[in-house]
């Protein structure tokens, strides 16, 4: 894909310091010094027009947030959706970065453990087999993942492309990674309201093709956290068994 940016785009950006890194190789193992302060950062991969992570981090101020894409024009679209994301919702931009780079030299921007959330969101499925190797959820890039997520570290993946999905679930299958929250057709009974949906998301639910989403645990610690949980749930739902009359 190749996109015409404007004239000017390269000085727009440059312009932007607080909110675009262009070289983010030097924030490599200091992305939280950069951000001021130690909260959790998430990042997405492939951030498109960048509608997705701009309303995300304006929702949650208390998280930090990454967008990441290779081309120029990208990166420009999605500031112009950072800024009208705070103008909707209030806050500033202190919580969200854009990053030109090409994901797959991920391990060059940021250091081990240091990420605590990955979005996957409508990566291109790459559909002939012999680019199998170039989809985001090849095992390939999920060691890559696991390199960069602490031991809260998820990954949270949507497509519209049933293909890719069935790759994807062999994929962590095959590395032995825990899913949850897995679902074929997310919006099956009207929009999710409590997640966020992205450009595409949006057409394509609106047309009714269905979405597939999962949620990978990656870290030790969310796994452990994911189990409590389930025991948890169990364990109220056979007290509630045994307070019912015979």
């Amino acid at each position: 894909m190749r996109l015409r940016g404007r004239k000017g785009i390269k000085e727009a950006l440059e312009a932007q310091p607080e909110l675009v890194v262009l070289e983010p190789q030097a924030n490599k193992g200091r992305w939280r010094e950069a951000f001021g302060n130690d909260r959790p950062i998430h990042v997405e991969l492939g951030m498109g027009k960048g509608k997705f992570i701009s309303e995300l981090s304006a929702l949650n101020p208390e998280t930090n947030y990454i967008g990441i894409d290779m081309y120029d024009e990208l990166i420009r679209r999605g500031s112009e959706k950072a800024r009208d994301s705070r103008e909707v919702h209030g806050g500033d931009l202190s919580n969200l970065r854009l990053v030109r780079f090409n994901i797959e030299d991920l391990e060059d921007i940021f250091e081990q453990g240091e990420l605590n959330r990955i979005y996957l969101n409508f990566s291109d499925p790459w559909p002939k087999k012999k680019h199998a190797r170039r989809r985001l959820t090849h095992p390939a890039f999920i060691r890559k993942y696991e390199q960069v997520l602490n031991e809260w570290g998820e990954i949270h993946f949507k497509t519209d492309s049933r293909s890719l999905f069935e790759f994807s679930l062999n994929s962590f299958a095959d590395l032995g990674i825990r899913l949850r929250q897995i679902s074929l057709d997310l919006h099956a009974d009207g929009p999710r309201t409590d997640l966020v949906m992205t450009e595409y998301e949006t057409k394509f639910s609106q047309q009714g093709m269905p979405i597939h989403r999962l949620e990978a645990l990656i870290g030790p610690k969310a796994l452990q956290a994911h189990i409590e949980r389930l025991a948890g749930v169990d364990e109220a739902a056979a007290a509630e068994e045994s307070e019912q009359p015979e």
